[in-house]
């Protein structure tokens, strides 16, 4: 299987060589990234390329090699991190045709201004404005635009495009966020699962999350009760007479939603520290993901959230008042997503954030949100002013004060 790179192909006499060679070296990446791989899956993804199972896509490859490779549904993350590292810059020799034609979006350089420059340039006037202002853009377009403020096109301070800046704007054919102010999103985005694997560095965060206890014998009797095997072997004259109890348990439920995707990527790794303490502190534990504001719906799994998702109501009543509701997520976004129908950057909301979030909170009465972004920058993102509002004040950053103060709160009576 051969790829193009930036720099062009291989000469055939090389390709061959080299693809054994970058398989190879993929193999030791992904078993250094601790996806336990064996030589005989790495056996049948060569024979699968062999036999020509797949065309020269970059895409297919993934698909294949994840296919081959990974046992665990659990290893995804891992496997999608190691891909992107070590196949970073190839290309697809046949690129997939896009809605809007390709030509017009390539990035050819990217718009940098200043902050008075940006601040010069002004919003279009509320989200109504925006879509409806796009529709007659695309039906006027006839041509690929760069760096110009109206049509639709690329490293210009248009609404409209990618690689260039306006305060709203709706983002098409971008690679990702750089300025984190896109209104809608048209871009289709993998988000991965949290590892809730990762080691702790340090034991803090289990030490503030048991803040948030309340043990209690539950289950099967499969614990020895040394104090009971005594009194009554005593009972007995001495004969023996074995005492079983539950095992003890923190009986604390916990509902934690987490917010994936987006500027939420700047913290994986410490909502994954998080997580995982969460998952060894609490055995009453369930967890949902959400994209920047909860709607009517949650899922499970990024890998199938398009089309496995829970209804928000069917959570509402699946687990009782006696949860713990903590949200976590940076809060970042646009305020049209929390107080706008149609605001949500991926799908058309009937009815606003905020009124999801505020039905939630009626049936949580304890709740917190935490926040990883540090809190000094609170105060100069709309969005986080809206949300603190709307939690009443209960949002902490997730530091190890945060979190103590935000277990505080949820322990008391």
């Amino acid at each position: 299987m051969r790829f193009r790179t930036e720099a062009g192909c291989d000469p055939p006499s090389a390709s061959h060589d080299r693809a054994g060679t970058v398989l190879i070296d993929f193999f030791y990446r992904l078993r250094a990234a601790r996806v336990p791989v064996s030589l005989k899956e790495f056996l049948t993804l060569l024979e699968a390329l062999e036999k020509g199972v797949i065309g020269p896509s970059v895409d297919d490859f993934y698909y294949l090699a994840r296919a081959a490779l990974v046992k665990d549904e659990a290893h995804y993350d891992r496997f999608d991190r190691a891909f992107g590292e070590y196949f970073s810059g190839i290309e697809q020799i046949e690129p997939e045709q896009l809605t809007i034609p390709e030509e017009w979006l390539r990035k050819l350089k990217e718009l940098r201004l200043s902050p008075e420059e940006m601040a010069a340039i002004q919003a279009m006037g509320g989200l109504d404005k925006l879509l409806e202002t796009l529709k007659k853009r695309l039906e006027e377009q006839k041509e690929r635009h760069q760096g110009g403020n109206k049509w639709v096109g690329t490293a210009g301070t248009s609404p409209f495009g990618a690689y260039g800046y306006n305060p709203e704007g709706i983002r098409i054919g971008q690679h990702e966020s750089r300025h984190r102010r896109a209104v809608k999103v048209w871009d289709q985005r993998e988000f991965r699962n949290l590892d809730s694997d990762v080691e702790l560095g340090t034991r803090n965060i289990k030490l503030a999350l048991r803040r948030l206890r309340r043990f209690a014998r539950e289950g099967a009797a499969s614990e020895l009760d040394l104090d009971g095997t005594i009194r009554e072997t005593a009972k007995n004259a001495g004969w023996l007479d074995l005492q079983m109890r539950p095992e003890r348990h923190n009986a604390v439920k916990v509902l934690l939603l987490l917010d994936v995707g987006g500027s939420m990527d700047d913290h994986v790794q410490l909502c994954e520290e998080l997580f995982s303490a969460c998952k060894s502190e609490f055995k009453h534990l369930e967890h949902y993901y959400f994209h920047n504001c909860l709607y009517e719906s949650v899922w499970k799994d990024n890998s199938f959230r398009h089309r496995d998702r829970v209804s928000t109501v069917e959570l509402m009543h699946k687990y009782g008042s006696d949860y713990k509701l903590i949200f976590v997520g940076d809060a970042t976004m646009s305020p049209y997503e929390i107080t706008e129908p149609g605001g949500s950057v991926e799908h058309w909301n009937e009815e606003p954030g905020m009124v999801w979030m505020q039905r939630i909170l009626s049936v949580y009465p304890k709740a917190v949100w935490l926040n990883p972004e540090p809190e000094d920058r609170w105060p100069y993102r709309t969005s986080i002013g809206l949300m603190r509002q709307i939690m009443d004040g209960r949002m902490y950053p997730l530091t190890l004060d945060g979190l103590d103060r935000a277990m505080r709160y949820l322990s008391a009576q």
